[in-house]
């Protein structure tokens, strides 16, 4: 084949600082929107942005030249820079680690799906229980000190 073909689909989630509920309703749009901009702009594909007061889930297509380490740090930068900025919330800052799942291409619906229902996903899960979840689901070995 002379041409490489490949898309890397990702299921990103993060935090902010403390988990401290910093993502007003008033602007959590905003932010969502920046998000998929920014990801744009880091040459990746937006698929789905969304998330409640205190963390985000992107759904992106990074390609095989990404390092999805410095793919996550770049985007955490620009967004808090705007939060700064834009909303003069100088509080503001994400936490330091994140949680990257693979998503297969039959399960990127799916995963769309759950990321814009997070609000109401949020009524009666906890983000921890969420993310124990996933972690579990995943096969993901944790240090449950690290998820608070």
């Amino acid at each position: 084949m002379p041409s490489t073909y490949a898309i890397l689909h990702y299921h990103l989630v993060f935090s902010t600082k403390n988990r401290r509920p910093f993502i007003a309703d008033t602007w959590r749009g905003r932010l969502h929107a920046y998000l998929g901009g920014t990801v744009g702009g880091l040459d990746a594909f937006p698929e789905s942005v969304g998330g409640v007061e205190d963390h985000v889930h992107l759904l992106v297509g990074l390609t095989p030249s990404h390092r999805l380490s410095d793919f996550v740090r770049e985007l955490k930068k620009q967004s808090s820079a705007w939060v700064h900025e834009e909303v003069c919330e100088a509080q503001f800052g994400w936490q330091e680690g994140y949680a990257a799942f693979t998503v297969s291409p039959t399960a990127r619906e799916d995963v769309r799906r759950y990321i814009a229902n997070q609000t109401e996903h949020h009524w009666r899960t906890t983000f921890r229980e969420e993310i124990v979840d996933l972690l579990n689901r995943a096969g993901l070995e944790y240090d449950p000190r690290y998820l608070d």
